[in-house]
């Protein structure tokens, strides 16, 4: 009997060793799957993270190339604005001088008409293109208009008179004001007698 106890001890005890072997693999397996799927859902947040590290590094080179742009054009736009500043300026000193230059157009004309000083008249002469010609180096031209056809963009009309003849209708008889351009912007008008 002991010997049927025995092998039954045995038959028992190998039963209970291939349970134990089936629940290890089981286990085994139940823990392969779970890895499996850990390791999936890691490859997935992995990628997800990298996805989103990317998103993120996108934005802040849209970000830093949006900011630099904005940069570029506000040099730019501050450059131009400063450049029209200077010009504006100067263009006002031009203005102001106008008056000025007419008036020694008009000195250098009457004296023609007066015999005598010389050298009075020279200095004039002299003064006047001196100040011309810096005039000029700055970007002032005046408009020769005489016996042209009027230009509503360039001339301002004060008066008609009758023409002598059908060809001349239309065009400048007489400058009454020289009109100027700087740096070929009218700055002043030429007033001007118009036939008709």
């Amino acid at each position: 009997m002991d010997k049927k106890k025995s092998h039954y001890a045995a038959d028992e005890n190998k039963k209970g060793q291939s349970i134990e072997n089936e629940k290890e693999t089981v286990m085994n397996e139940e823990n392969n799957s779970e890895n499996q799927h850990k390791k999936k859902s890691s490859k997935k947040s992995k990628a997800k993270k990298e996805k989103e590290l990317q998103e993120k590094i996108d934005d802040l080179n849209d970000k830093h190339l949006r900011l630099f742009s904005e940069f570029d054009n506000y040099r730019k736009r501050t450059a131009r604005e400063k450049i029209e500043l200077i010009g504006s300026a100067s263009a006002n000193m031009i203005e102001e001088l106008l008056p000025v230059v007419d008036d020694f157009e008009r000195a250098i004309e009457s004296n023609e008409q007066i015999e005598g000083c010389d050298i009075v008249k020279e200095g004039i002469v002299h003064i006047y293109n001196k100040l011309y010609g810096t005039l000029e180096k700055n970007g002032l031209k005046s408009m020769d208009s005489l016996g042209k056809e009027f230009d509503t963009d360039f001339h301002e009309a004060i008066t008609y008179i009758p023409a002598p003849s059908e060809d001349e209708k239309g065009k400048i008889a007489d400058v009454v004001q020289r009109g100027y351009l700087l740096n070929d912007k009218v700055i002043r008008y030429a007033k001007v007698v118009i036939w008709q």
